[in-house]
């Protein structure tokens, strides 16, 4: 079942724990989309500085000669984890970007579900 990146991110808000969702890509820094977030939360901001979490991995691997792709990228805080999860596809070059309260939510799945989104996932 393919899903547009409205249902996307309403799948990810269902994610145990999730706080905010948005969508972007990594080469304009722009999001497509977001869901949840709040005032302290700006979705937007976010977004523009993960796009430079995801461009200096990318440049680290790309300096080591390292033949392999970015699967997700963990940031764990002390109340929170920001997960952002690389859309596996040539033609594109986005990312689902996740934060989960901590208490509320069970990594493993988190990541195990956004898997899932992002394969589902029609751009």
């Amino acid at each position: 079942m393919m899903m547009n990146i409205d249902t996307a991110l309403k799948e990810a808000m269902s994610i145990a724990g999730a706080v905010g969702v948005a969508l972007v890509d990594y080469e304009s820094g722009m999001s497509l989309g977001t869901s949840g977030g709040g005032e302290w939360l700006d979705l937007e901001v976010a977004a523009a500085g993960n796009t430079e979490v995801v461009r200096a991995k990318l440049r680290v691997m790309s300096s080591l000669a390292l033949n392999d792709s970015i699967e997700d990228i963990l940031i764990t805080l002390h109340r929170q984890y920001h997960l952002i999860r690389l859309i596996n596809t040539s033609r594109n070059s986005l990312f689902l970007y996740l934060v989960l309260d901590r208490e509320r939510a069970n990594l493993a799945l988190a990541r195990h579900y956004l898997k899932r989104i992002e394969a589902d996932l029609q751009v």
